[in-house]
């Protein structure tokens, strides 16, 4: 799982200090990102990225899906 590719898709909405998707079947994925997607807060989004941790993505993009 760790170190493995990931798409995902779901609406992206602030956690904490961060970002995390909603998964569209269900679950929360927090979400390492480089650039934050302000104006994609709570609309539905896709992320392609790389597992790093348990429910934790390595977001190498965040686009409308």
């Amino acid at each position: 799982m760790i170190g493995d590719a990931v798409d995902l898709s779901g609406t992206l909405v602030r956690d904490g200090g961060g970002f995390a998707l909603q998964q569209d079947g269900g679950g929360l994925v927090r979400l390492d990102l480089h650039r934050l997607p302000v104006d994609r807060v709570e609309k539905r989004v896709r992320v392609i990225g790389t597992w790093i941790g348990e429910a934790l993505v390595e977001a190498d993009g965040v686009s409308a899906p």
